[in-house]
């Protein structure tokens, strides 16, 4: 059975741009043109992945994917005009999985969906629930609270693992610096973003093969972090 998208779109040159996307790479694909359909859709059919936009004319997509978040953990991927920080971090703290901003390239939507797909595939609740977790030559044994590259244990601070552990909680999502700065030290002040840096720089010295082009922890610069699949590398 093929994967089902649904595209919640009002712009109807955007919306089509979208589905000939799909089609062609043999997606099944459904289309909302504002919120209350779609939410609708979502719960009567629910899809694999969501592609919405921000700017629709019965409601703003924040309070779409508020709703959705309400029962599913659907991936959701922002198509969006709104290219601002503040709005990307919005939705992202919001529930969003991605973020991908208009004008788009076809090719980088498509990458962004088979993220989703292969989080959801990878990351199902029962596979949160192992207490090993590996990706690549990484591998967390929550049980012990240990880490391993190459399979030789790697020292690190209680701060950077839990750094570490929240990534892999949400393998292919982008995680923003709010996020994470309430996860791990259950605060938010934008005082502690610096701190934040600090530490993710740390563990990725001590993690990745070379710091400078990180296999496993990816940077949004001025929004967050996302741990990668190895194999999206």
């Amino acid at each position: 059975m093929n994967n089902r998208i649904l595209v919640i779109e009002d712009d109807k040159a955007i919306g089509n741009l979208i589905k000939m996307t799909l089609s062609t790479q043999g997606y099944e694909y459904d289309i909302a043109i504002d919120g209350k359909s779609a939410l609708q859709k979502v719960l009567s059919m629910p899809p694999d992945v969501i592609i919405l936009d921000l700017g629709l004319p019965d409601m703003d997509g924040i309070e779409v994917i508020n709703k959705i978040r309400g029962w599913s953990q659907t991936p959701i991927i922002i198509v969006s005009a709104r290219g601002e920080e503040h709005d990307k971090i919005h939705a992202l703290d919001a529930g969003a999985d991605d973020y991908v901003t208009k004008p788009f390239s076809v090719d980088e939507l498509l990458a962004r969906i088979r993220v989703a797909l292969r989080r959801v595939k990878k990351d199902s609740l029962l596979d949160m629930e192992l207490p090993i977790f590996t990706n690549g030559n990484l591998k967390i044994d929550y049980l012990a609270n240990t880490v391993f590259i190459r399979g030789e244990e790697v020292h690190l601070t209680p701060i950077e693992y839990k750094l570490l552990v929240v990534l892999a909680k949400h393998v292919g999502k982008v995680l923003t610096h709010n996020f994470l700065l309430k996860e791990v030290w259950q605060q938010v002040l934008p005082s502690d973003v610096p701190s934040l840096r600090v530490f993710m720089a740390t563990l990725r010295k001590k993690i990745e093969e070379n710091p400078a082009n990180p296999k496993y922890i990816q940077t949004h610069v001025r929004v967050g972090y996302r741990m990668l699949r190895y194999e999206e590398e």
